[in-house]
């Protein structure tokens, strides 16, 4: 088993992809199925330093930052590390926004460049609302943008057919033509100037509730975070990650491609998720690992029973973003083969992953428990009014210290003040139980607990219980407001393929097996769940959404007075 040899700490993220591409040249660092494209890190590396030439020659200077707008496309990936060699901040933008998202993320973070593609659900959807942000952008010189809207905006750099791009903007063979005026000697100058304590990638908080923050990353706190998770799945040069989670969270460009360079794995994206696309990679590269939300192999599951797919290479992955039903988890290691496939816990604040199960844990452990604290950092279970840390097998809220906390959210130094304690502690509003042997079971979020006639009830307890019901694929339970309660408990169900119910089925399953106050009092049935484009369900979404059609809105009201 093959890893590269390189220090945490003293790395920066472009001397990382120098040398795996020495210790690894020929082994296959990137292998797209649906493009056809593959490179060995050799080759990876000189993409990677065509990027960073470009950037240099738009004049983007060290520490500016470059938006990047797209979906898991090629450009994505040689992008993330080409910034990485010339000290660029990365600043990835979720695939869901839209104009008023795109302009105050893009105001927010200062970006000088925006690099983007036309769309993901419909071909021109970004270039619509590209036109409409900075319209001026029909009139202006590549690289002369007057941007009302965004006035530090200049580069606009299109990936896309050369007929769909605007006066205004640069296209993306462009850019790499351009760099071609920058030398070697040039890049190697602002190679050497980066520190590994610089912020270079930018990540913009799901925003489930509010503004979403910048998160602000360094070298060390993303390498040293890459390097534990990749040791907690056994991972090295002879494996290959599939990664069809978006680039643009942590669980894509952290996790996934992140960990591969550092593990000098190869990296399998997957442009969108699409099940059988999916499914069509691990088989045709003979993937041994598979990244997911919990819905994502589910999801996975159900196309597989449907057309037989070879997936007997897979041995791990990470399985992460929402709590892992123990019947997906024995179908995940069963069905696909992926015995060692490990939970992790984090978010974005903490590089992203505080906690992972480890290959020799019990299939009770990975579904029970998100792990324990990664190799050198710290974790507690703190009181939620004191701050003091709590006995073991006792509820509390999860903090965590060590290299993987943030730099802080940008610009917001009230937000980063109320998110680190004094004593380095990032505090993540997640409820949780850590055991003698240091494994923590999330048992809520703060926000999410439902407080039911002064009962406080965790949806994560019930979720589990009605995941036992044959007919549910999946549920999310939530609070609803009520006069009489405060809250009351709703469940909404995904049901399995040609199941129906009536919600008296439901209640009576519950009724002797959970307590009374447990109990939903209502039960909807769905299709599909609210959720961000990285996976992650909105469950004030579904707040909304039975609150309104259970008429609940002046209950509303007085709950939130």
């Amino acid at each position: 088993m093959q890893r590269p040899v390189y220090e945490v700490g003293n790395t920066t993220l472009g001397q990382l992809v120098d040398l795996v591409a020495d210790q690894f040249a020929e082994k296959k660092a990137v292998d797209y199925y649906e493009y056809g494209i593959s490179h060995t890190w050799k080759q990876f590396r000189d993409v990677c330093n065509d990027v960073a030439k470009g950037f240099m020659a738009l004049g983007v200077e060290k520490g500016e930052k470059v938006a990047i707008w797209a979906n898991n496309v090629p450009e994505w990936l040689y992008s993330q590390f080409g910034t990485g060699k010339m000290g660029a901040v990365l600043v990835t933008v979720n695939t869901s926004y839209r104009s008023f998202e795109l302009e105050y993320l893009m105001s927010q973070s200062d970006s000088t460049t925006l690099v983007f593609i036309g769309g993901v659900r419909e071909s021109d959807e970004y270039l619509k609302i590209i036109r409409e942000v900075c319209p001026e952008l029909d009139e202006c010189e590549p690289g002369k943008l007057e941007c009302k809207k965004l006035p530090l905006l200049k580069n606009v750099v299109y990936i896309g057919p050369e007929e769909d791009r605007m006066k205004g903007m640069y296209g993306w063979d462009e850019v790499i033509a351009m760099g071609r005026t920058v030398s070697d000697e040039d890049l190697q100058q602002r190679q050497q100037s980066l520190s590994p304590d610089d912020v270079i990638n930018m990540q913009y908080t799901s925003g489930t509730t509010g503004f979403p923050k910048g998160v602000m990353l360094t070298h060390t706190n993303i390498i040293g975070n890459a390097k534990s998770i990749g040791e907690c799945m056994n991972l090295s040069s002879e494996d290959n990650l599939c990664i069809p989670v978006p680039f643009f969270h942590c669980f894509g460009c952290v996790l996934g491609t992140l960990t591969c360079v550092v593990s000098a794995a190869t990296m399998s994206p997957v442009t969108q998720f699409v099940t059988d696309k999916v499914l069509e990679t691990v088989q045709a590269n003979k993937c041994t690992a598979l990244h997911g939300v919990p819905t994502m192999f589910i999801a996975e599951l159900e196309e597989m029973e449907k057309k037989n797919y070879d997936t007997s290479s897979l041995r791990t992955g990470i399985m992460a973003g929402s709590p892992c039903p123990i019947e997906v988890m024995k179908r995940v290691v069963d069905k696909m083969g992926a015995s060692e496939m490990t939970i992790a816990y984090g978010q974005t604040e903490a590089s992203p992953v505080i906690t992972q199960t480890r290959p020799e844990d019990s299939l009770e452990l990975r579904v029970s428990t998100v792990g324990r604290a990664l190799p050198n950092i710290e974790v507690k279970i703190a009181d939620i009014v004191t701050g003091e840390e709590v006995a073991r097998g006792t509820q509390g809220e999860l903090c965590t210290r060590g290299y993987h906390v943030m730099k802080g959210y940008y610009k917001m130094d009230e937000a980063t003040a109320a998110a680190i304690d004094r004593d380095g502690w990032l505090h993540t509003g997640d409820l949780a139980v850590m055991d003698e042997n240091g494994y923590c079971k999330i048992t809520g979020r703060m926000k999410d607990m439902i407080i039911r006639g002064g009962e406080n009830i965790y949806p994560r307890e019930i979720e589990e219980f009605l995941y036992t019901h044959p007919k549910i694929l999946d549920v999310q339970v939530v609070g609803i407001p009520s006069e009489k309660y405060g809250e009351e408990v709703a469940a909404f169900i995904i049901l399995r393929e040609g199941e129906t119910a009536e919600s008296e089925e439901f209640r009576q399953f519950c009724t002797d097996k959970i307590a009374f106050h447990k109990i939903p009092e209502f039960f909807f049935v769905v299709d599909e769940y609210p959720a961000t484009a990285s996976g992650k369900i909105q469950k004030y979404k579904l707040r909304e959404q039975g609150t309104c059609l259970l008429g609940r809105q002046d209950a509303a009201d007085i709950a939130t007075a």
